[in-house]
């Protein structure tokens, strides 16, 4: 009986254990998500950015 009982408990700290690093794993995903999130996000104002300055010198110039 004594042994059925320690196996419980080792089959429960490996769950335990694997729980955990799914976690972790999942969490780095999510970091990874927001991070490229971010990047394209970045990306495409810079994008706007550009186009907005290429209209206001064209605008500019055609003013001079």
């Amino acid at each position: 009986m004594r042994d059925a009982e320690h196996l419980q408990s080792l089959k429960s700290e490996l769950l335990d254990i694997h729980m955990s690093l799914e976690m972790v794993e999942h969490e780095q995903r999510k970091k990874n998500a927001a991070t490229r999130y971010l990047r394209a996000r970045r990306g495409i104002e810079l994008h706007q950015e550009f186009k907005r300055l290429e209209r206001d010198i064209v605008d500019y110039d055609e003013w001079q």
